[in-house]
């Protein structure tokens, strides 16, 4: 009898969910709440009022247990909801262990990343405010592509300010975002008092997420008619990637299994916060013993070396001040592939779950990211993108680690994206052109010595 090498554990249609999970209504203590960044008070829903529609603000401040998906949203979902879980047998076989290896493949959407979950959303509601334009950042280009996509869907113009580096890096995913209609500025520019600030202090600045956002922010506060979308970070956009978690919790059963670690990388947190956040509120009600694992690059280590306190979201400190882990604003990351993993900071809500000891946080380097890349790829005929390697990498790690111990050991983690607009960085680590990069310990200290003194 033919043996299935790889099995998917599919769900129909009608299994899409009907609300999203809010951890924030089961969690042990409350999140700190957002600064003014001028008053260092906490702000209130009409302080964000400029930059989101008031039905994401509600969600941003909501401790109700679920939120419902709107019809609308969920018809959209549809196009690549439910998305396929699978059993990575081909992997566990090549790396003999008796570990059960599952993956959540978010790499199905057209979008190709789990993004889209919520740049759906995120439209949706604006469209339903009249917003006309929305500004937004992006870093490896997967949240522009999202965000443009869902932008031609609901008719609203999109401006994308693209990480520099990354936009020399990946012509190809600037070429989808402009496909889908939105203009595409590299980051930092000369269309902001923000970016023009940064160069003339660094003419040849690669810039970062930080850069970015401070010239989304601002464009968007300067014209009332236009709103500012985040890919990641803030509260409503994690609530609306736990698609992903409650999905899997059902595949899992499909599976008859359970998982006994579950890994997703983490740059801003939302995909991690897509799959974790279900399976964490099933830890907080005795249901699940899992544990939970965040995985970063070693070249932007925010979770394992930044430090838990408030500061700004963005480099120009246009943005409310949140508490979270931080290498600080000013932090300039190396030009490292996995280009949606280069912000100084981490979600308020991912950095409040490790901070609870619900969650623990690892990395991994560059080299041994691509490594287990290629590895995924020539097991499961899957390109991961740069980002979701480090997530291989951890799950290959605990597979080797089962196998060392002789135990069986159930792994999920989240295949956030595929990597067929990133080939180019492939091609420079087959070619030996890529290297490992450890932040300076002093270079880290430099940058948290400008955090914002509160109070």
């Amino acid at each position: 009898m033919l043996r299935m090498e790889t099995i998917q554990y599919n769900l129909p249609q009608s299994r899409i969910p009907l609300a999203w999970y809010n951890i924030q209504a089961d969690l042990p203590t409350p999140l700190a709440p957002p600064l003014h960044p001028g008053t260092m008070k906490p702000i209130g829903p009409a302080d964000l009022a400029p930059l989101f529609p008031m039905s994401l603000i509600l969600q941003e401040v909501s401790t109700e247990r679920e939120i419902e998906i709107p019809a609308e949203v969920r018809q959209l979902y549809a196009q690549w909801r439910p998305a396929p879980m699978m059993r990575a047998r081909r992997l566990e076989k090549t790396l003999d262990t008796p570990a059960h290896i599952y993956y959540k493949y978010e790499g199905a959407s057209p979008a190709g990343s789990h993004k889209l979950n919520t740049a759906v959303a995120q439209v949706y509601y604006n469209k339903k405010d009249g917003t006309k334009h929305l500004t937004t950042e992006t870093g490896a280009g997967q949240w522009g592509s999202a965000l443009s996509m869902a932008c031609a869907f609901f008719g609203l113009d999109c401006k994308v300010y693209m990480v520099r580096v990354s936009y020399d890096q990946k012509p190809y995913r600037r070429a989808l975002i402009e496909a889908f209609g939105a203009s595409v500025t590299a980051s930092p520019s000369n269309e902001t008092e923000s970016g023009r600030a940064i160069l003339a202090k660094h003419p040849n600045s690669n810039g970062s997420l930080g850069i970015a956002i401070s010239e989304a922010v601002e464009m968007a506060a300067k014209d009332p008619d236009t709103k500012y979308a985040l890919g990641s970070v803030l509260n409503h956009v994690m609530l609306h990637q736990t698609v992903i978690g409650l999905e899997a919790i059902e595949q899992m059963a499909l599976a008859d299994d359970d998982p006994d670690v579950i890994i997703a990388c983490a740059g801003g947190g939302s995909n991690f916060a897509g799959l974790a956040m279900p399976y964490l509120g099933r830890k907080l009600k005795g249901q699940s013993k899992a544990r939970v694992v965040a995985v970063e690059p070693a070249a932007c280590p925010s979770l394992t070396k930044g430090r838990f306190t408030y500061d700004f979201g963005d480099t120009g400190h246009l943005t409310p001040l949140v508490k979270m882990h931080t290498l600080g604003s000013t932090f300039m990351p190396p030009g490292i592939h996995a280009g949606g993993l280069r912000y100084h900071g981490m979600a308020p809500l991912v950095s409040h779950v490790l901070n609870l000891g619900l969650a623990e946080a690892t990395t991994v380097q560059q080299l041994d990211a691509f490594a287990a890349g290629i590895q995924f790829a020539r097991s499961e005929g899957i390109i991961p993108a740069p980002e979701s390697n480090h997530a291989v990498a951890a799950a290959i790690r605990e597979a080797l680690e089962a196998k060392a111990e002789g135990k069986p050991r159930t792994i999920l983690f989240n295949l956030s994206g595929h990597g067929h607009f990133d080939m180019q960085s492939y091609i420079a680590y087959q070619a030996g052109k890529l290297e490992n990069y450890e932040y300076p310990e002093e270079e880290i200290a430099m940058a948290l010595a400008g955090l914002p003194v509160i109070g």
